[in-house]
């Protein structure tokens, strides 16, 4: 049996759950009270306004209440505001507000920094072909 530090999947999701770690750390230390996880859902839904709820959480691979609780915080915090679709009861329409497209856009200053650190003195070949890999896990596991 291998060991579960040597396992490249464990390897995977430590590194993941570090670097998430680290940006959350990052907001907070530049004085945001916003999480990582409300900022995608708002960057996501600026870049794709048709999106659905549901859709919004399979592409953030986000379960459906989980999204619902992040959705109703943004509101509280009047970064976006919900409004049902004319047309399919069943639809939300999620629209960005000005002080949710500032943030937003705040924030993504802190997310490129936070990237250039975690890819520090990794080459472009390298992350070529780790997107590469990455995608052949995904396809080897989708359901």
């Amino acid at each position: 049996m291998d060991k579960l530090e040597n396992n490249v999947l464990y390897i995977l999701d430590k590194a993941f759950r570090s670097y998430h770690q680290y940006a959350s750390n990052q907001l907070k230390k530049h004085g945001f009270s916003i999480t990582v996880d409300q900022w995608l859902v708002l960057k996501t839904a600026l870049e794709n306004p048709e999106l659905s709820q549901k859709q919004l959480s399979d592409v953030l691979y986000k379960d459906n209440a989980s999204i619902t609780r992040i959705i109703q915080h943004l509101e509280k915090s009047e970064y976006l505001t919900t409004s049902q679709h004319p047309s399919d009861r069943r639809r939300t329409i999620l629209k960005i507000t000005d002080l949710g497209k500032k943030i937003t856009s705040d924030v993504h200053k802190i997310a490129l920094k936070n990237r250039e650190i975690a890819l520090t003195d990794i080459s472009t070949h390298d992350i070529n072909t780790l997107n590469s890999i990455l995608q052949k896990i995904i396809n080897n596991t989708k359901p």
